[in-house]
């Protein structure tokens, strides 16, 4: 006998525990807090979730893959991709306080799952990597074109752009004054220019 169909659809689930993993973290975050986000019971959950909030979460992280490779898919068919990461770095100035508060879910999820999950960071580690492959190949690409002043290796460019990345989030929640984000965003593009 089955029970009761699925009146939910998953992929909104998914976007309203990936917001609250994105607060507060996975630790932090209780069966129960997902349950009222999700606005769902416990039998539902488990039932799409078989392998209950850790599932939850690993789905949760691969939306922002899937976001990642979105970007990565608009680079590839931009004539210009550097002007698109700068773009999408200066975006980040025009964000809602709540949105800098709460910094970026990869980020987020090294810093907490160092010597706790193993597979978690691994997962948000190859997030960044990826980033990392995709910014190799913007880089090189401009550089190429004639698009990109800078002669410095195309690695060591990216792995700057995934720090900066990475220490903007940590000052987002320390400024989230636009105007104070926009300054230190356009200071740390000169680099790229």
């Amino acid at each position: 006998m089955r029970g009761r169909p699925s009146i939910f659809n998953e992929e909104e689930l998914l976007k309203k525990a990936q917001i609250l993993f994105w607060e507060k973290g996975f630790t932090p975050t209780s069966l129960e807090d997902l349950l009222e986000a999700m606005q769902i019971g416990s039998g539902s959950f488990y039932n799409t979730f078989k392998g209950g909030k850790k599932e939850l979460f690993s789905k949760a992280l691969q939306l922002r893959r899937n976001d990642l490779n979105h970007f990565k898919q608009q680079l590839m068919e931009s004539e210009s991709p550097i002007d698109l990461i700068k773009d999408f770095f200066r975006s980040l100035a025009e964000a809602e306080k709540n949105s800098h508060l709460m910094g970026c879910l990869i980020v987020n999820t090294i810093i907490e799952m160092s010597f706790v999950d193993q597979k978690f960071q691994d997962d948000a580690l190859n997030v960044l990597k990826e980033m990392e492959q995709m910014y190799i190949w913007a880089i090189e690409k401009a550089q190429k074109e004639g698009r990109l002043q800078s002669k410095t290796h195309p690695e060591i460019l990216a792995r700057y752009l995934v720090t900066f990345w990475s220490g903007l989030n940590v000052l987002r929640r320390m400024y989230p004054d636009n105007a104070i984000l926009k300054t230190q965003i356009e200071m740390q593009l000169s680099i790229i220019s």
